[in-house]
């Protein structure tokens, strides 16, 4: 548990398996994604002997998740099951928290899957097609940017995927906006955490009614909590990154060799980023015929990566939303890698052995100079080498106060890697 720094909700669940405020090994929150996959399909599985089967397979996720030196052979496991959908599913991962979540769940599936992740960036050139809000969250709009205009328009059940449902809202607020515009008989609400009240889930029951649809709720635990106090509404001081001599800092391009969608973002204050989006990211849509070209680009990333490395410790950062690829090549950097990513969540840390945030770095987002980004439970010197990947080019200015902070937390080097569709020629500076 932590205590947020948010007036609408005073408290968060710090995961150990989703590898975004706690450092985990990247097959960790990979195979989190993967678990949930297994459940939906044996919801969805109307063979009772085909369900059998897989009961071995769902104990060896649970197993991995709670014993994270067994996380990578559960997470391949799964994998080569080659799991098949009766039908169609969209899959849609809310962001930021939930992006790679989402992505993990439905890059288990063999095929017949779609997936697209929800972004709070903001796009000119494109029109959102579904928005709606995230009333407990310091940032509430969520925008969805598919490229494809059929990514939605179908019958087939729609899967929303979040770290955690509390109260429900979000998924009933997004629901009601998909209705309204693309309308289906059937949705699942599929997370980590359980805690709706009996009230939240009467509330999913009364939405079914009244819309003339079907509502299955899937975790990995459920369970309920009872909240006292006050919201927390200032950090305290003195729990930032601490000063060091500062390690070296090192931009690197490297190829992925994915295609780039040639589309600018524009922050708060109307500043422009021309430089394009990855294309495959899972921000602008998926379907199940891209993912043998996004495991190309991220093997070809990792072996880039893996041959920098000098140390035995090492953390692969991802930014923001930009998390499962940067999971998936962590994955792939060999032995002694951690991952996590940053957050906009503002959170209190309090270096408390049954706390969940022990420390926190603050500085103001590449992306947006108005909004605060967060490194949590990063300390000085735990790491020999840092890895931060961007899916795109920022300006130097705007990417130095973050680089600046991890330059003190890391032991010896920190890369900051920009995934490029070309191979490095060794002349470009950010």
């Amino acid at each position: 548990m932590a205590a947020r720094i948010n007036k609408k909700r005073s408290f968060l669940f710090v995961s150990k398996v989703l590898g975004k405020h706690i450092p985990v090994g990247p097959y960790t929150p990979l195979l989190s994604g993967a678990a949930l996959a297994l459940l939906l399909y044996l919801e969805m599985s109307a063979d009772t002997a085909d369900r059998e089967m897989m009961e071995p397979l769902m104990n060896q996720a649970v197993h991995g998740l709670i014993h994270p030196e067994y996380a990578e052979e559960a997470y391949h496991a799964l994998l080569a099951a080659r799991l098949a959908l009766p039908e169609p599913v969209l899959f849609i991962g809310f962001a930021e928290t939930a992006t790679a979540l989402g992505h993990s769940m439905y890059n288990a599936f063999a095929g017949g899957a779609s997936y697209i992740h929800t972004t709070r960036e903001l796009i000119p050139e494109l029109e959102s097609v579904v928005t709606f809000e995230e009333e407990h969250s310091h940032a509430v709009d969520h925008l969805c940017y598919a490229l494809n205009a059929g990514l939605l328009s179908g019958t087939e059940p729609i899967v929303l995927v979040d770290d955690e449902i509390t109260t429900g809202n979000t998924a009933i607020n997004t629901i009601r906006d998909i209705q309204s515009k693309f309308p289906r008989r059937e949705y699942v609400v599929a997370s980590l955490l359980d805690w709706r009240s009996e009230a939240n889930i009467q509330a999913y029951r009364d939405l079914e009614l009244e819309l003339g649809i079907r509502i299955q709720a899937l975790s990995l635990l459920q369970g309920s909590i009872k909240v006292e106090g006050v919201p927390l509404l200032q950090p305290a001081a003195g729990n930032g990154a601490a000063a060091t001599t500062g390690a070296e800092l090192v931009t690197t391009y490297a190829f992925d060799g994915l295609e780039r969608l040639p589309v600018t973002s524009a922050d708060g204050q109307g500043v422009i980023n021309p430089s394009p989006y990855l294309k495959h990211s899972g921000r602008f849509g998926l379907e199940s015929a891209d993912n043998a070209r996004i495991d190309a680009g991220v093997s070809r990333v990792a072996r880039q990566l893996r041959g920098l490395r000098e140390g035995g410790r090492t953390l692969v950062l991802g930014v923001g939303e930009f998390m499962y690829l940067p999971m998936r090549i962590a994955a792939e950097m060999g032995e002694g890698v951690l991952y996590q990513s940053s957050t906009r969540s503002p959170i209190h840390p309090e270096r408390r052995a049954d706390y969940g945030v022990h420390s926190a770095a603050a500085y103001p987002s590449a992306g947006d100079t108005e909004i605060m980004n967060f490194i949590y439970n990063v300390d000085s010197g735990q790491y020999d080498d840092i890895f931060v990947l961007l899916e795109r080019e920022v300006p130097r200015q705007r990417i130095a106060p973050m680089t600046d902070i991890l330059q003190r937390l890391a032991g010896n080097k920190v890369h900051l890697v920009v995934l490029s569709p070309e191979p490095d020629t060794g002349g470009s500076e950010l």
